[in-house]
């Protein structure tokens, strides 16, 4: 009996999968963080006051590469010469814009995970905030690559990241939620995260110089590009899981709050 419920729980996981169609937001993530989310980090790497590497470093440590794989990467994409001297105010605002783009497509990612009319246009300081708040911890885990080592980087960046990922969730959802329901898919989105960094070192590491070798700069972009719908899977699939868990795991009766009032999900 017990094992039909875990079989009707995985389906109902799997269905919410299917309707949400994670795979296909999961490549808009990817192609949004290319597009829009990677101008935007390249000029704020560009002015590091620590001199960490700029935006390569940024992504040779999100990757988890190392060796030869860490310096194509690094020789491939590397921040422009001069990028803030030759940036024009309006170009540095059309930056900013297309991140803030980024943003809302995260929060509407968010609002169809858990089933919330999608928040108003003047929430907009809330993507802007978010966005701030996740460049600062791209850029603390880049520092955090530099000083500690093994586990020691695992015990400083886990909990930094469930931390994040909790708050971003109930902030751009505009405390619809409350904290403790958000809690199980910032946690499940961590170690997704830990998991894609291994996967990465074990498949993508090798992959990068065979793709360089092979195709070139185009090799390299695929290879990132596909590292990134990768990070979109799991933070939309954590957010899923999170939601699932609440329902067929979590207090019976939970609560939640949309638009100042309270219903009851049940499984």
């Amino acid at each position: 009996m017990l094992g039909l419920e875990h079989r009707i729980a995985a389906t109902a996981l799997v269905r919410r999968g299917r309707e949400l169609e994670l795979m296909h937001r999961a490549m808009g993530f990817a192609t949004l963080s290319l597009v829009t989310l990677a101008p935007l980090l390249i000029v704020v790497a560009a002015v590091d006051p620590l001199r960490e590497g700029g935006f390569a470093a940024w992504l040779v440590d999100g990757m988890g590469l190392s060796g030869r794989s860490a310096h194509v990467v690094t020789d491939i994409i590397s921040p422009p010469v001069r990028v803030i001297s030759t940036t024009s105010v309006w170009g540095g605002v059309l930056v900013a814009v297309f991140g803030v783009s980024f943003a809302g497509s995260v929060q509407n990612g968010y609002e169809r995970v858990w089933g919330l009319p999608p928040g108003p246009w003047h929430r907009v300081w809330r993507q802007a905030t978010w966005l701030a708040v996740l460049t600062a911890y791209l850029y603390q885990e880049v520092l955090n690559g530099h000083q500690f080592h093994g586990w020691w980087r695992v015990g400083v960046s886990a909990p930094l990241g469930v931390l994040f990922f909790w708050w971003g969730e109930h902030f751009l959802l505009g405390g619809q939620l409350r904290r403790r329901t958000l809690l199980p898919g910032a946690l499940a989105t961590m170690v997704g995260l830990g998991g894609l960094r291994v996967f990465s070192d074990l498949v993508f590491t090798p992959l990068i110089v065979d793709n360089a070798i092979s195709y070139g700069t185009v090799g390299i972009v695929l290879v990132v590009e596909s590292w990134l719908t990768g990070v979109g899977f799991v933070v939309y699939g954590g957010a899923m899981f999170g939601r699932w868990f609440c329902e067929h795991h979590w207090l019976s009766g939970w609560r939640t709050r949309v638009s100042g009032t309270e219903r009851r999900d049940t499984p």
